[in-house]
């Protein structure tokens, strides 16, 4: 049985695999921190706080696995300094409290092309966080770099709206993944045992991993 911290809950990937969780019987407590209020749900803790950074300092509650979704764009952040602080920051920061409360394995929503010497400032930045976490030493640690994510936003990115058709027909792991297909595969790999210290999977491989999964 297994608690789990999860950051990010709020967006399109996270969403969906909050609910997974909610209903997965092998998971006894989640603990969600989140910037704005959940609405009551079973098994979920909910301490949020406009700035995550306090919330996640002052989690103490043990817990065996970590799950971090959070993402944006900068268009979305407003600024490089807060584009930076929501894909950077707040997840080597959600690393830190998951090993501080005891966990063995963190999964982390990343993207394609994810490079630390990338010319370009996403893929830096998404680069540079996961060799942060990789620093960290996680005793099993979880990458998922998918494509573009397919699902229902409250607000609509202009890049996926434009870029949605081509990516739909992309092969390999440039194809489009439903975030519903990401949290499946993240909450399988999560429940299942595995050795290796560092696991990457693109959308080809996170789209298999869903595809085999009895979770929905």
């Amino acid at each position: 049985m297994s608690r789990v911290l999860i950051t990010g809950a709020t967006g399109l990937v996270g969403s969906y695999l909050l609910r997974m969780l909610v209903e997965e019987p092998r998971v006894t407590q989640i603990i969600a921190a989140t910037r704005r209020p959940l609405p009551p749900m079973r098994k979920v803790l909910n301490p949020h706080d406009p700035q995550l950074t306090d919330v996640l300092t002052q989690l103490t509650d043990p817990v065996d696995i970590v799950f971090c979704c959070l993402g944006t764009t900068r268009r979305e952040a407003g600024s490089r300094e807060a584009f930076v602080l929501a894909d950077y920051t707040l997840v080597v920061d959600t690393g830190i409290a998951g090993l501080r409360q005891g966990a063995k394995h963190m999964l982390v929503v990343s993207s394609v092309g994810a490079n630390a010497q990338s010319p370009f400032f996403y893929n830096r930045v998404k680069g540079k966080m996961e060799e942060a976490l990789k620093a960290q030493r996680w005793p099993r640690l979880t990458i998922a770099r998918p494509s573009l994510l397919l699902g229902h936003r409250e607000k609509q990115r202009l890049n996926e709206s434009l870029f949605s058709p081509l990516f739909r027909v992309l092969p390999g792991r440039w194809r489009a993944i439903h975030a519903r297909d990401v949290a499946r595969a993240l909450l399988s790999e999560a429940l299942s045992p595995g050795h290796s210290d560092v696991t990457i999977l693109d959308s080809s491989q996170l789209r298999e991993k869903a595809e085999q999964s009895s979770i929905y």
